[in-house]
């Protein structure tokens, strides 16, 4: 599936509508909308293909060990999508907490650690001209010649390698064959499966010469991770990270989205706890042996809702706003807290 691209300033009025998708944009104040910048609007391509059934997954060698759902895809499972946002809550066996020193932290530290190699290598292949396909495949390979696993690959059926979302894509960007554009931002989210452990990271790359907004926005993200981690050690709640990056953005002119969560990671790709950023009751406390991701999405403007495309993945800003995230694995440890994909 290859999205039109529409360069120029944010559009103020459009509409797109189907018996399945309906979208409203919500009208911005000329004074507001020149302060977004100028960028490429994305969206779906028409006629709408519904689903991503019609995506060839890329295919891992045999002998490397795959997560339980790439062995067995279950038709009935919630998309990435429900479960970051939170929706989808369990069983469980536990709340995600590893025995420090054990084998299960090396375990988790090598995942993490080949995560943060696969982030840098993804930033290098970005430059405008290149598709996020050729990024994917790029990645892809260099996950599996590492005798790992691309962790989103088949995981309630998505097709493809890591997730690539391009200015107003807030998460779960499908890579396809569209060339990025000068002046682009990309979230390039990458997640490993290495020895039974997930490694999970992100980054938003500017591509090319990227206008005054959107690097500030990107920069703005970037502080916003940092704030959630300053307050994470035993002992702290987890609110107290949305609390933590709601203070810093509360007086901006970014807004935080609240439809997607951090979450709990080790074992398991998205489990308890949940990490929200912004203000929320969500209750539990960070004990040692606790490993979740920080992940906030940040977004241009004072309207963080999002919308889905027909391929059921593909999260876009209400309003086609840019937004950006970034992402680290934290380790909660005896002492304070690690950052493991640092």
């Amino acid at each position: 599936m290859i999205p039109k691209f529409f360069r120029g300033t944010l559009w103020t009025r459009h509409s797109l509508i189907s018996h399945r998708v309906r979208f409203f944009s919500t009208c911005v104040p000329e004074s507001d909308e020149a302060s977004f910048g100028c960028y490429s609007v994305i969206l779906p391509e028409e006629p709408f293909v519904w689903g991503v059934s019609h995506i060839v997954p890329r295919t891992v060698p045999s002998g490397i060990r795959q997560p339980s759902y790439a062995r067995t895809l279950a038709k009935d499972k919630p998309t990435l999508h429900a479960i970051r946002s939170g929706q989808s809550r369990g069983p469980y066996e536990d709340d995600s907490r590893i025995r420090l020193g054990s084998e299960e932290e090396t375990k988790l530290r090598a995942s993490s650690k080949l995560a943060r190699k696969v982030r840098e290598y993804a930033g290098t292949l970005v430059r405008p001209g290149v598709t996020t396909n050729t990024i994917d495949a790029a990645i892809h390979e260099f996950i599996v010649a590492r005798g790992a696993y691309p962790s989103p690959l088949l995981y309630s059926g998505f097709p493809r390698s890591c997730c690539t979302s391009v200015n107003n894509v807030a998460a779960h960007g499908i890579p396809d064959d569209r060339p990025l554009q000068d002046g682009d931002i990309i979230n390039i989210d990458i997640t490993v499966y290495l020895d039974g452990y997930h490694g999970d990271t992100s980054q938003t790359f500017l591509v090319g010469t990227v206008d005054e907004p959107g690097r500030e926005l990107v920069s703005m993200t970037n502080a916003a991770l940092q704030a959630g981690i300053d307050v994470c050690e035993p002992g702290r709640p987890f609110n107290a990270i949305g609390h933590a990056i709601h203070a810093l953005v509360r007086n901006t002119t970014y807004s935080v989205c609240n439809a997607l969560s951090g979450h709990g990671i080790g074992r398991v790709f998205h489990q308890p706890p949940w990490i929200y950023h912004t203000l929320n009751d969500e209750p539990g406390v960070m004990r040692p042996g606790h490993c979740f991701t920080i992940e906030p999405c940040i977004v241009q403007g004072s309207n963080p809702r999002i919308w889905i495309f027909p391929d059921g993945w593909t999260a876009s800003t209400e309003n086609c706003a840019r937004s950006a995230q970034a992402e680290h694995m934290v380790l909660i440890t005896e002492t304070g807290a690690e950052v493991l994909t640092l």
